[in-house]
C-alpha cells in the first residue's frame, strides 16, 4: 500500500463538486518503489466533474474518484500534461482506490478523449 492510498482527510469541499487540497497529495508514478513522485501541493483546487447525463451511473461526490480527479486536474492545469498522459495517471489512481474495471474504463475514456483533436 502506498502513501497515497493510506492518505485520508486530504481535501475539503468548497462548493458543489469543487475541493481544496489541505495536505500535499503524493502519487508515485509507475510501480511502487519507482522513486518518481508527483506531489499535488496544498491549496490546489480541483473538481470531480461528471457530465450530467452520466451522473445516474457515476456520482461526482464518490470519494473513490477524488484523488484521481485531483491528480488529473493538476497535471493538466499546473504541469501542462496532455489529456492521454494525465488520463493514464487518472486510471492508475482509480485502480489504487478500488474503482471497478468497467467504471474505470468509462471514466478513463471520458477524461482522455474529452475535446479530442
Amino acid at each position: 500500500m502506498s502513501r497515497y492510498t493510506r492518505l485520508s482527510e486530504w481535501c475539503v469541499p468548497v462548493s458543489g463538486i469543487d475541493y481544496d487540497v489541505t495536505v500535499p497529495l503524493p502519487w508515485e508514478l509507475g510501480a511502487q518503489g519507482s522513486g518518481l513522485w508527483l506531489i499535488v501541493p496544498r491549496g490546489t483546487r480541483f473538481n470531480c466533474s461528471v457530465p450530467r447525463l452520466l451522473r445516474w451511473a457515476f456520482d461526482p461526490r464518490d470519494p473513490r474518484y477524488r484523488k484521481a480527479s485531483c491528480l488529473h486536474d493538476w497535471l493538466l492545469a499546473a504541469k501542462g500534461w496532455g489529456r492521454v498522459a494525465a488520463g493514464a495517471v487518472f486510471h492508475d489512481a482509480l485502480v489504487a482506490d478500488g474503482v471497478p474495471p468497467l467504471e474505470r474504463l468509462a471514466m478513463w475514456l471520458a477524461v482522455s478523449l474529452y475535446r479530442f483533436r
